[in-house]
């Protein structure tokens, strides 16, 4: 006799969480999503808002290596550290740079590439179901180099692009001034991404999601997940409140947060964060039409519902630190050099980006047991990659092959002494 609740219990509540709770429920599995914080209010609530199918060109790069100093202790650098966790993460940070060669860039890029040509057959069935499709905004998107030397050493990212099928044009800086004009910001080149859409509102989305997964009869409970304990019938979650719930198999998709579920494998392997802050602008969401990138300050500007948000750069500094004034104090002067002077914003905000050392997401079977499942690690892509990787984790649920290769996704990549059962 069958001792699960559940088919599927699902910890997490991101965009990420979230997909992979609908796809499952549309497949008809009885499914249980459980986070202590509402649906997309954590790192899912303040990203820049793009379905960045172009993205497959990673954060770990050679330039990286070449410009560590300036990135470092210029206080114009889109990276941000904070020292003393640096120094106690030191093996994920020597790790992270291990991966900046140009073989192992032309190889993430490469793998990053196929996962994001099939997200929107991931995305799109899931925006249909929750008819959000009133949310999404299919006007390109605008990414931009200040300098020609800038331009130049984006030469091996361009390549990497075309390699695996993204369209664009690359444009002079009088025809991004004339789609753009309220761009006040220095302009060398840019690049138009041809089909990109992005999101008026990234929680309502996942709201919708959401919505949609209780209309079709999921499970939602909010608490937290403190344990899981894998048996051969069945995997038993302990709750943050004192209870117990049993389903046959679980899946962690809490972002940054995963390895504080004991018992689940995500604990063994080398996981981190990407800290992420963002300004509102809520005056000012008609200065641009669609998102502009700008490649020297590693941030995107997009038009929302809500106004114009600034968002982006890179802190490293773990999920204890609060927000840094001295990245939101960056992002400020980023938009008076992109868009004049627009005034104080009206809202800041921290979130935390799930990051693996070598810029792919983890996605399979957990080394401690095959029946948790494991989808966390997107990055900078999680709004993007969050429909495909829920069709992923729905046909391992039912223990169905995808229908093409994870095998660069498996958590055992990094080896585990957590053990197989």
């Amino acid at each position: 006799m069958k001792s699960s609740e559940f088919d599927l219990a699902i910890v997490g509540a991101g965009m990420v969480g979230v997909s992979c709770a609908l796809w499952a429920r549309m497949r008809g599995l009885s499914v249980l999503l459980l986070d202590e914080n509402p649906p997309g209010s954590g790192a899912s609530y303040g990203n820049a808002g793009t379905i960045a199918t172009y993205a497959c060109v990673p954060v770990n790069s050679p330039d990286i290596l070449w410009n560590l100093p300036s990135l470092l202790f210029s206080k114009e650098s889109p990276l941000g550290i904070d020292w003393a966790y640096a120094l106690r993460n030191l093996p994920w940070m020597l790790a992270f740079l291990r991966n900046c060669t140009p073989a192992r860039v032309a190889r993430i890029t490469d793998i990053l590439g196929d996962l994001l040509a099939r997200a929107d057959s991931g995305l799109d069935p899931l925006i249909e179901a929750a008819g959000a499709g009133d949310l999404m905004v299919a006007n390109d998107c605008l990414y931009i180099y200040s300098t020609a030397a800038g331009f130049a050493r984006a030469a091996t990212g361009l390549e990497g692009r075309r390699r695996n099928g993204v369209a664009f044009d690359v444009l002079e800086e009088a025809a991004i001034r004339a789609l753009e004009p309220a761009l006040k910001l220095p302009i060398h080149k840019g690049l138009m991404f041809r089909g990109a859409r992005h999101v008026r509102d990234p929680q309502a989305l996942i709201e919708r999601l959401h919505a949609c997964f209780l209309e079709k009869g999921g499970q939602w409970r909010q608490t937290g997940v403190t344990r899981t304990e894998a048996a051969d019938d069945g995997v038993t979650l302990h709750l943050a409140d004192g209870g117990t719930r049993v389903a046959d198999k679980v899946v962690i998709a809490a972002g940054a947060h995963s390895k504080s579920i004991a018992g689940s494998g995500a604990e063994a392997l080398p996981l981190d964060t990407e800290r992420g802050h963002h300004l509102m602008f809520h005056k000012h969401g008609g200065l641009v039409s669609r998102p502009v990138g700008w490649a020297d300050g590693g941030l995107y500007a997009t038009p929302m519902a809500a106004g114009l948000r600034i968002a982006g750069t890179v802190e490293i500094a773990g999920l204890e630190q609060p927000k840094s004034p001295h990245r939101l104090a960056y992002l400020k002067r980023k938009a008076h050099q992109m868009f004049g002077d627009i005034g104080a914003p009206d809202e800041d905000w921290l979130g935390f980006r799930p990051t693996m050392p070598d810029a792919l997401p983890v996605i399979g079977r957990s080394p401690h047991s095959g029946r948790i499942l494991h989808a966390f690690g997107h990055q900078h892509v999680g709004l993007t990659l969050g429909g495909i990787t829920g069709r992923i984790i729905a046909d391992l649920a039912e223990d169905r092959a995808p229908n093409f290769d994870i095998s660069m996704f498996d958590p055992k990549r990094f080896g585990s002494k957590s053990g197989s059962r």
